[in-house]
């Protein structure tokens, strides 16, 4: 009865976009404000259905109905609560659900603001993300019913979750990848209502800043959860692999930080609007991209979906997508001229063009590694692989010249600005950065690569507190009041200027986690038995004990004891721990002692039930690694000031 209803409703759900849809087109063709009306309504009613589907797939996941096949091959008796519920989001069918229950969210709010200055591009609005969610909706419907039945006698029990998604983390990171990825239809849609309207002005990027940065935020978050997620799961002493998966969501990501950095130059200079229209309409559809990878089954990935006969229809639906955006583009091309003239190479407009560009040079080699082994297979049958050391490399300085700009543009001025005005803007920060690599030097580093990345961190922070401390004092001085007095006040008049500030601060402290890992990780292997060590990097690992006993949930769990031990003195007990499931799945837990300095991450590596006599461990020294997440905290902080921008700058 419940999976019937569940399914019915989703249908129902379907035909309503569809009408939605429909309607608003003939409306706009009629000029009908009455079925404008009826198709705003419409959509206002696809986020109730959707809640309804999928309050009855919830309630199936907890109440254990095996006779469901998503249920049955998500969720099983021993799962706690939270993950059953988490397992919406579990498997292909599930989240395909919970995407378009998010998108109707997003429309429907969309739908309850005051249309009046924005009459005409309502309807447009409507039709274009009623559209994507009619996609994703027909995919539920025709092709991944979360509401199946098996045919026969029922299983007693289900086959549960990947191993590696029975993680806490399965509670925020996919749906903050999802709200990243979902969000950015928003803005897509107004973009490509302006374009059918004709409307040039910069009105589209106002209405859709606050979504575009909330997007941001969302995918940004997405992406630092996964890399948090991978650290403490996958078990292989990182947390950034760049494996496909990952990339598909890191290329939305990139177009839309230039993206966000691009709007502020149509807005303050009238200038980039066909440039703004490329990267939106680029971001909507790498968005698509990476889910059509995810679930396609083209790609061999811990994150991806089984094989699917979606996927064909993902490529259809990007492909279509793109070529009408580009094709309206190319309509409008003429009215999209800008109303001033880039005049300085230095200017602030020049720099965050060069920005831009330094963006897409990422994306275009992120992209080229993603798809590189796909038509190797498809047209000599042979697989590539692409691995880290060849995005490390290509991308590598590209990195290094963003964080010099985030050095540099804040002390440009818009319009015109010269060597001389820069250079005088420039010299102290530059002067007081110059302590971080002397720092370093004196600490024993002599690599030029970290030395040059610490110096750039460094000038990227104290330009920018530079820049807090200039505004505050001109204020101070000119009010007579207290300086952190105008430092709040200064703040809250430029929320988006200086919560983006604070945004490039938290950039490069990840930065220096970065630079710690990727150059100065180290680590080694042994097997040994109870109260032998392991020495690396001035720590002592000593063995000191082996359990071994079954979980209530089944799982068969192998768990080390082991001393941590620095300059003779015990300092931290780890337990690391080897899984294996019912099923057979294995899942490896490391040991981690952290800190501001580093990290000692211990694993059972190889492990074959080897006795307490024979134990192999690998031991890794990640340098500084904790930062990466003291940047993540910093970076919500920044967008949150940001996002509330009532103020220009």
């Amino acid at each position: 009865m419940l999976p019937s209803l569940g399914y019915g409703v989703l249908i129902l759900t379907l035909l309503v976009t569809v009408y939605s849809v429909l309607i608003a087109l003939v409306g706009q063709k009629k000029q009908s404000a009455a079925m404008i009306e009826s198709a705003r309504r419409a959509m206002l009613l696809t986020w109730p259905l959707l809640t309804i589907s999928a309050a009855i797939l919830i309630y199936l996941l907890v109440n254990e109905h095996y006779e469901v096949e998503y249920v049955w091959s998500v969720t099983n008796r021993t799962m706690p609560l939270y993950l059953k519920v988490t397992a919406w989001w579990g498997g292909q069918p599930g989240s395909l659900l919970f995407w378009g229950w998010l998108l109707s969210s997003f429309t429907s709010l969309v739908a309850l603001r005051r249309w009046d200055r924005d009459r005409e591009l309502l309807p447009w609005v409507l039709t274009i993300s009623g559209i994507t969610l009619a996609f994703f909706l027909a995919l539920n419907v025709f092709f991944e019913n979360p509401f199946k039945l098996i045919p026969g006698i029922a299983p007693t029990d289900g086959r549960g979750l990947n191993p590696l998604l029975r993680h806490p983390g399965m509670i925020i990171h996919p749906p903050m990848q999802y709200l990243g990825f979902v969000s950015f239809t928003i803005p897509f849609s107004f973009a490509i209502a302006a374009l059918i309207t004709g409307r040039t002005d910069d009105r589209w990027i106002r209405l859709t800043r606050r979504w575009t940065l909330w997007a941001w935020l969302f995918l940004s978050l997405g992406l630092v959860l996964g890399m948090r997620w991978a650290y403490d799961v996958l078990g292989w002493g990182g947390y950034w692999g760049w494996d496909p998966v990952e990339i598909s969501a890191l290329m939305p990501w990139l177009t839309g930080t230039a993206f966000l950095h691009s709007v502020m130059i149509q807005e303050k200079r009238g200038m980039l609007k066909h440039w703004n229209m490329i990267l939106i309409i680029l971001t909507y559809d790498l968005v698509l991209f990476g889910t059509f990878l995810t679930r396609s089954g083209v790609l061999s990935s811990v994150h991806a979906f089984a094989q699917s006969e979606i996927g064909p229809l993902f490529f259809i639906f990007i492909g279509f997508t793109f070529i009408v955006s580009i094709a309206l583009l190319i309509w409008r091309w003429s009215d999209l001229k800008s109303e001033t003239e880039m005049k300085s190479l230095l200017s602030r407009e020049a720099l965050f063009l060069l920005n831009n560009l330094l963006f897409l040079s990422i994306l275009v080699i992120c992209f080229w590694g993603v798809i590189f082994p796909l038509l190797s297979e498809l047209f000599t049958g042979s697989k590539v692989t692409v691995g880290p050391p060849f995005y490390e490399r290509a991308t590598g300085p590209i990195w290094g010249a963003l964080m010099l700009l985030m050095g540099v543009a804040p002390l440009s001025g818009w319009g015109i600005s010269t060597v001389k005005t820069l250079g005088r803007a420039i010299w102290k920060p530059a002067l007081v950065a110059l302590l971080a690599p002397i720092w370093a030097l004196a600490a024993g580093v002599t690599n030029w690569i970290p030395l040059l990345g610490f110096t750039l961190v460094a000038l990227v922070i104290t330009v920018s507190i530079y820049e807090f401390w200039r505004g505050a004092q001109a204020r101070s001085r000119k009010s007579g009041k207290n300086f952190l007095v105008e430092l709040v006040n200064l703040v809250k008049r430029n929320r988006r200027r200086y919560g983006g500030y604070i945004i490039h601060i938290s950039m490069v402290l990840m930065g220096i986690g970065i630079i710690g890992i990727e150059m100065f990780q180290t680590d080694t292997q042994r097997h040994i038995s109870i109260g032998e060590t392991i020495e690396l990097a001035g720590y002592t690992v000593r063995y000191d004990d082996l359990e071994q006993f079954r979980h209530e949930d089944g799982r068969y769990v192998t768990r080390a004891e082991l001393t941590l031990i620095k300059n003779g003195k015990e300092i931290d007990h780890l337990a690391p721990r080897f899984d294996i499931y019912p099923d057979g799945q294995p899942m490896t837990i490391p040991g981690v002692r952290s800190t501001l300095v580093d990290d000692i991450y211990v694993i059972l590596v190889n492990w074959e039930g080897i006795t307490p006599n024979s134990t192999p461990f690998k031991v890794y020294h990640n340098p500084l690694v904790k930062w990466v997440w003291i940047g993540g905290f910093v970076f919500i902080f920044g967008i949150l000031v940001a996002a509330w921008s009532d103020g220009e700058e």
